[in-house]
């Protein structure tokens, strides 16, 4: 796939849709993700328990990538992101409800991590099919929609925790905006699968290859690292820095927002660079931001280095989605099916892993994970692009 600067992005209905969708998906991500460090308090578990409901999230991700093309196929992309919308309101309220009671607030994540995977993987499919060639811009701008609303929700939860409501109260705001956006654009179509065969999307039955695979691995490896920074970046923060838990709830709004800045400008890039070359700087980038955040007990060169690593790691996701897309052949929902599943394990493993890392030597020494991510994210890319190099010069592909 090769950018050129003639590709242009048409936003039509369909498009803000799926775009607003992906906003209220964000309330859901970082208001679970801000919370956890004051659930943890609330429920007084450690932080390898606490990551359990990263681990919740995950399982649901992956049951649902296990199932995501035969729902598709059944009904439809729209109903099924209508689905998942219902799903995450379903799982933040009950976090909200119980807060203390561990089974229901993993159920909870786990209720809102499966659902949710409705909502992002066949949104970013039907980005895909609607836009063809500037379908990387488009998902970069949706991710870049989504980070942009994930900036004031640490603040929100922040400012809840401190005021009489409690930061449970800050929850309720996912499940108001999707029945906003339902009563404003439930009608909207949404791109389905072209071709359907008695009403179940088919598009193949072929094995991927071993590219497509090694895409998976890079998407792993990337969706662990943005979770490690979501889910532990707080914890890191408040012992690097001092600062109270309720205070460092607001270090996920740094990363947050330079994800916001960098999804903004990557949906740009993405149409004048060449993508392998556009992924290499962004991980570089996030390598420098985890080096200042890493090192620092300075509450501002905190902020920086997060600011920095979520400039970074925002293209990471929708580069990497949009290269597995890529060598899937066309079959972009059983394609989105396998980034489901391979997000899932993701998000369960890293996050669990860092925080039982933290346990036994600390939160300082736990976020060499990201690194350890960063450079196999690299080998993965340079590996597919040595090949792609080899290849062209022999036989066409």
């Amino acid at each position: 796939m090769t950018a050129t600067a003639h590709v242009r992005l048409i936003r039509d209905r369909a498009t803000w849709l799926i775009y607003l969708q992906f906003g209220v998906f964000a309330t859901y991500l970082y208001g679970l993700s801000s919370a956890l460090p004051l659930l943890r308090l609330d429920q007084g578990v450690s932080q390898a328990v606490a990551g359990l409901h990263g681990t919740a999230m995950a399982a649901g991700g992956i049951v649902t990538g296990l199932v995501l093309p035969w729902v598709v196929g059944r009904i439809g992309r729209r109903a099924a992101i209508w689905t998942g919308m219902a799903g995450i309101s379903s799982g933040t309220l009950m976090v909200a409800a119980a807060p203390t009671v561990l089974p229901v607030t993993l159920l909870g994540y786990g209720v809102a991590g499966a659902l949710s995977a409705l909502v992002l993987f066949p949104g970013m499919a039907a980005l895909d099919d609607r836009h063809g060639p500037a379908g990387p811009a488009a998902i970069s701008e949706a991710n870049a929609v989504c980070v942009i609303v994930g900036i004031g929700v640490p603040f929100v939860v922040s400012t809840a925790a401190q005021s009489a409501l409690g930061w449970r109260a800050a929850l309720l705001v996912t499940s108001v905006l999707a029945a906003l956006l339902a009563l404003a654009m439930g009608r909207v179509r949404i791109p389905e699968p072209e071709k359907t065969v008695g009403g179940a999307a088919t598009d193949g039955g072929a094995r991927f290859g071993w590219r497509f695979y090694l895409a998976a691995t890079v998407l792993f490896c990337c969706v662990a690292m943005e979770f490690c920074f979501n889910l532990w970046a707080a914890k890191l923060f408040s012992d690097q820095t001092g600062l109270p838990a309720a205070v460092a709830a607001t270090a996920v709004a740094a990363f947050t927002a330079g994800m916001a800045a960098g999804r903004i400008a990557g949906a740009w890039l993405a149409l004048r660079i060449p993508p392998t070359a556009l992924f290499l700087g962004a991980l570089l980038v996030a390598a420098v931001g985890w080096a200042i955040f890493w090192l620092s007990t300075d509450p501002i060169f905190s902020y920086a280095g997060l600011a920095v690593s979520g400039l970074g790691v925002a293209l990471h996701f929708p580069m990497a989605l949009s290269r597995l897309l890529a060598t899937s052949g066309g079959r972009r929902d059983r394609a989105s099916a396998m980034a489901a599943i391979f997000s899932g394990l993701a998000v369960g493993t890293g996050p669990f892993l860092l925080g039982a890392l933290a346990d036994g030597f600390g939160t300082q020494r736990a976020f060499l994970m990201v690194p350890a991510l960063i450079g196999l994210a690299v080998a993965g890319l340079l590996v597919t692009a040595g090949e792609r190099s080899l290849r062209s010069v022999g036989e066409p592909a």
